[in-house]
């Protein structure tokens, strides 16, 4: 982790270490809190934890194109295994979720061409839109909570044992796209920050609305295209999409 720790600014590095070590101070200590009502939960998972939560990605950027990312999801992988196997919950949700940001760069590495990226953006919210209605994700939400609730991250609820949660492929999606904002010269900032607020809006419609999920990618995708919509179109006009990092 120390050649990881070099290639961010000491002050990044800081704040993705207090990032971590909240996420684990929250996840391990929620439920010893009041219980505040369901709107309050919400709140507090969309306007705190959700934003605190897809930090990690954005303050961990650096490493996404470097030959660092395979070592550090493999290390990652074993040491979330690991915390499962040994019965610690909160150690074993930020580690799963700092796995699959590093999963998401590597996705990133893997891809040659802005083109590529936006082809995906455009189709994976119908894919996951079926999937949450019909397909997979259905069945394990429905079928499967248990697994469900191994394999996604948890935002813990104050003063209760549930928690509101989201699929892996949301984390790797999100790290996927943001890091190929960084890589291809669109707007990282913003990328992130529109991202996000979808999200969150995704959130409170399922609350609103009184729906199991709904599916996250979609808000996702949008939060990747909408802000950098002219950067993509000029690049298409001038390279056609064929845009090396």
């Amino acid at each position: 982790m120390g050649a990881a720790a070099a290639l961010l600014s000491r002050r990044r590095a800081a704040a993705l270490a207090l990032v971590v070590a909240f996420l684990v101070a929250w996840d391990a200590g929620a439920g010893l809190l009041p219980d505040v009502g369901h709107w309050p939960d919400v709140l507090v998972v969309s306007v705190v934890l959700m934003p605190i939560t897809f930090l990690v990605p954005l303050l961990a950027l650096p490493l996404a194109s470097t030959r660092l990312v395979v070592p550090l999801a493999m290390t990652l992988v074993a040491s979330a295994l690991l915390f499962y196997l040994l019965g610690l919950g909160a150690l074993f949700n930020v580690t799963k979720l700092l796995a699959l940001t590093l999963i998401g760069y590597l996705f990133m590495q893997v891809f040659e061409a802005l083109s590529w990226v936006v082809l995906i953006a455009l189709i994976i919210p119908w894919v996951d839109a079926f999937s949450v209605w019909r397909g997979p994700t259905e069945y394990v939400v429905s079928e499967q909570p248990s697994l469900f609730d191994r394999i996604s991250i948890a935002f813990r609820l104050p003063g209760e044992e549930g928690s509101a949660n989201i699929g892996p492929p949301d984390i790797l999606f999100f790290a996927l796209f943001l890091s190929t904002a960084a890589r291809f010269g669109l707007r990282v900032g913003w990328t992130w920050a529109t991202m996000v607020a979808l999200l969150v809006a995704t959130l409170i419609l399922t609350t609103v609305w009184d729906v199991v999920g709904l599916p996250a990618l979609p808000a996702i995708a949008l939060g990747f295209l909408l802000p950098n919509a002219d950067l993509i179109w000029k690049a298409w006009r001038e390279r056609g999409l064929e845009v090396s990092g």
